[in-house]
């Protein structure tokens, strides 16, 4: 059996409980302009279709920190290394440059708070003319 599609009140709801997760009935119900029963009927549906999954609690240590980070070494073609520092500084995800050298002439530091973001990030960098070749290396568990 197919679940049920997500209407734009279920979506406004997840989203909520995306920023909030211990978020009150009366408080989403506030927020989204409905009554509380919908809400916790809305909830116990999202939950028994498996689109709701768990709740789950931040740190204040998480607040905000990109949720995926890594290393993209640069290899560039010729003397355009000023003007493709320019062209990687206006990439959002882009936290920091460092020259290198070696192989690679460019170290780039990339935060994002989700894959399809940081993706989006590497995207937008291959596509800067006079990048010859790159790679990727996504920050995992620090060894401490």
């Amino acid at each position: 059996m197919q679940s049920p599609t997500l209407d734009k009140l279920d979506l406004e709801l997840i989203e909520l409980l995306r920023r909030d997760g211990r978020a009150s009935l009366a408080t989403l119900a506030g927020q989204l302009k409905v009554t509380r029963a919908t809400v916790r009927a809305r909830m116990e549906r999202l939950q028994a279709n498996g689109k709701i999954l768990s709740f789950t609690v931040k740190l204040d240590s998480d607040l905000g920190r990109p949720q995926v980070s890594g290393i993209t070494l640069v290899k560039i073609l010729g003397h355009k290394t000023g003007r493709i520092v320019q062209q990687l500084r206006l990439i959002e995800e882009v936290q920091d440059i460092y020259s290198t050298n070696g192989k690679w002439d460019l170290l780039v530091e990339i935060a994002a708070p989700n894959l399809e973001r940081f993706d989006r990030a590497l995207d937008a960098m291959r596509a800067i003319d006079g990048i010859a070749e790159s790679e990727t290396n996504l920050r995992l568990a620090a060894k401490r």
